[in-house]
């Protein structure tokens, strides 16, 4: 098959790989659409050590299975790959399985690539009206689906009374200010430096879109709720600052790991602060179903290319010229 495999920092390069080998309980998949996600832009980069050349990266994935008992069945891919049996998989917080597998990162390559193998369990059906541009989107917006979970149970109010400023317009920010527009939120402020994206941004709902860089956006210490969908240095600081005193900040992003956050403010105005990795298989399947019903709007800000266009795709994200939130590739 034909794969997108990432041999080193900043080149990605299209060749024949072998095809993928179903374990048992596994079955393959023909991919038909993959989202470039902000972890494939850090492994690009080379600044992500768990994700080493060669490797094929991607893991926002959709298409539609080519053997066992569901073949010709179309399909969202759930890249979380947990054991079932653990402590926190019976528990339902599948994403702290102390044995989590997710592809894109060893032993399991990505879905960069023609085909994909991957566990039965983690297909979930899509219907024939639902795009598999769309039901790529799936992965990215869980992510948004499982911090608007936490947040709510952290809140002392209901979102329709809060103030909600998510940090960063990528596919997980935007998708994180759709789910709080579907799950009550009102004022919703949306900071994004990248200001070819505002136009797109105020498009996909009723959102407040800034420019953080221009000092612009809403006041200090006015949000109940703060959403990092970035997580830089810069974000964690504004984040610091954009909480109010027993308000809430939900961490989702990684794109720095060092220093930001403002420990003596938290501390002395009772902020709660929640780390957040993806999502659990019932906010996976949630999310799907939430898109199917069309409640986060027609998702047609994307742009689609061609695998064989990732690494253009790549060094065009990196450089900022897009202004779309997501790329999909199409194998």
């Amino acid at each position: 098959m034909k794969a997108l495999v990432y041999t080193g920092p900043k080149k990605v390069k299209f060749q024949e790989v072998p095809d993928p080998v179903p374990a048992p309980g596994e079955a393959i998949l023909e991919v038909e659409a993959v989202g470039i996600c902000g972890s494939d832009m850090h492994a690009f980069v080379g600044h992500d050590e768990r994700r080493p050349a060669p490797l094929i990266l991607g893991h926002e994935a959709a298409g539609t299975i080519l053997s066992g008992p569901r073949k010709g069945t179309r399909v969202a891919v759930n890249p979380l790959v947990t054991c079932g049996d653990c402590e926190d998989c019976l528990d339902g917080r599948t994403n702290l399985c102390a044995t989590r597998q997710i592809i894109s990162m060893p032993p399991r390559e990505g879905a960069f690539a023609g085909l994909l193998r991957m566990p039965e369990e983690n297909l979930l059906d899509i219907p024939d009206r639902l795009s598999a541009d769309r039901a790529a989107l799936t992965e990215p917006i869980a992510c948004g689906w499982h911090a608007v979970n936490l947040a709510m149970k952290a809140l002392r109010r209901p979102l329709a009374a809060a103030r909600a400023v998510v940090l960063g317009g990528g596919a997980v920010g935007l998708g994180t200010a759709l789910v709080l527009a579907a799950r009550g939120a009102a004022d919703i402020f949306i900071g994004e430096t990248n200001k070819a994206r505002h136009k797109l941004l105020r498009g996909a709902g009723a959102f407040n879109v800034y420019d953080p860089i221009s000092g612009n956006g809403p006041d200090a210490g006015s949000a109940q709720l703060v959403i990092d969908a970035f997580g830089g240095p810069a974000t964690r600081k504004a984040a610091s600052a954009l909480v109010r005193s027993g308000g809430v900040i939900v961490h989702i992003g990684l794109a720095g790991f060092e220093g930001g956050l403002d420990i003596r403010r938290m501390t002395l105005q009772e902020v709660t602060f929640i780390g957040t990795y993806t999502y659990t298989a019932l906010d996976f399947r949630e999310t799907l179903a939430t898109i199917v019903k069309g409640r986060l709007g027609p998702l047609d800000w994307i742009e689609t290319r061609h695998l064989c266009d990732g690494q253009n795709a790549f060094i065009d994200i990196l450089s900022g010229s897009v202004a779309a939130p997501k790329i999909v590739l199409r194998p």
